[in-house]
């Protein structure tokens, strides 16, 4: 009597992406450099175009990229 092989488990699907570190760790970085280049001109001696028009919205800018830093960390493995 011949024997029946058992079934092969089949290979794990990866859910990770390899861009998604790396694209966390420049979200994150580019919100805290914008970030800390708004406090630092802010004193008003100093006008960058289009950047110092902005006013307290770069604030916003800056943390969506450090909340779009968590949403990367959510895809990496």
């Amino acid at each position: 009597m011949a024997r029946d092989k058992a079934p092969k488990a089949p290979k794990p699907t990866k859910i990770g992406n390899r861009w998604a570190g790396p694209a966390m760790v420049i979200s994150a970085v580019v919100g805290l450099i914008w970030i800390v280049v708004f406090y630092t001109i802010s004193d008003g001696n100093t006008e960058i175009p289009f950047y110092s028009d902005l006013g307290q919205w770069n604030l916003v800018i800056g943390m969506g990229f450090i909340v779009a830093a968590f949403g990367f960390a959510m895809k990496w493995e």
